[in-house]
């Protein structure tokens, strides 16, 4: 959702860098790693150990930063097939990592450091972060795939911006405040919200020209073979 309105505005900005950096030789493809990596590697170790709001302004900093590899890629006169999938797949690794730490901190961090807070709560608290895991590689892989079969399955309620900005901030918040009800109430929107999304593109899919068209055996095998 917020992807539409966003670009333009990031783009102001992202431009006059990316000429500096393809100047200086910096592909994009190193971009996407080292923001990936980065990410990863704070989603990791910061979120695990506690540190919310440490956690949170370093992975927001990789995440603009990774921003700058679609600019990169338009200032050297447009990107490559293997970027793009690079891109897409390191996308993937982060989101993945950041829910992984925050429900490795839900577990074993939160009732150390929030006793009274209750076993049920944090049980729910997880449980949100998993639906939450589990949608965010939905959502991409729906679209992903409806493209690969020329398909439509664009837009919906959280987008990756989206989503990641819900959870960013209520990590943070609760980091600054120690409310863990803050994390446990963006969450849940987060995960309703991410459910519906799904929904969404199902239906944009199931919309498109062409979806409810038999596919001929040969080709089903191909894409079955393709999908194992």
């Amino acid at each position: 959702m917020l992807n539409v309105f966003a670009r333009a505005s990031v783009s102001k900005v992202t431009a006059p860098m990316a000429r500096k950096l393809v100047g200086v030789g910096v592909t994009p493809d190193v971009i996407t790693v080292v923001g990936t990596v980065c990410s990863i590697v704070a989603a990791l170790v910061l979120f695990p150990m506690g540190y919310l709001l440490a956690g949170t302004l370093v992975i927001w900093f990789f995440v603009m930063f990774d921003l700058l590899d679609g600019a990169v890629a338009r200032a050297r006169g447009g990107g490559t097939r293997f970027g793009a999938v690079l891109d897409a797949t390191c996308d993937r690794l982060a989101d993945g990592a950041v829910f992984a730490g925050l429900g490795w901190w839900v577990v074993f961090g939160l009732p150390i450091d929030y006793p009274d807070w209750g076993l049920r709560r944090v049980q729910w608290l997880l449980a949100a972060t998993l639906i939450c895991l589990i949608t965010s590689q939905v959502i991409s892989y729906a679209k992903a795939r409806a493209e690969a079969s020329g398909l439509s399955a664009d837009g919906g309620w959280i987008e990756r911006p989206d989503r990641l900005i819900i959870v960013l901030v209520s990590s943070g918040l609760t980091g600054i405040f120690s409310q863990p009800w803050i994390l446990f109430v963006g969450m849940w929107l987060l995960a309703a919200g991410s459910v519906i999304t799904v929904g969404q593109r199902m239906w944009s899919v199931t919309s498109s020209p062409g979806a409810r068209e038999l596919i001929p055996l040969d080709g089903a095998d191909d894409q079955d073979a393709e999908e194992r």
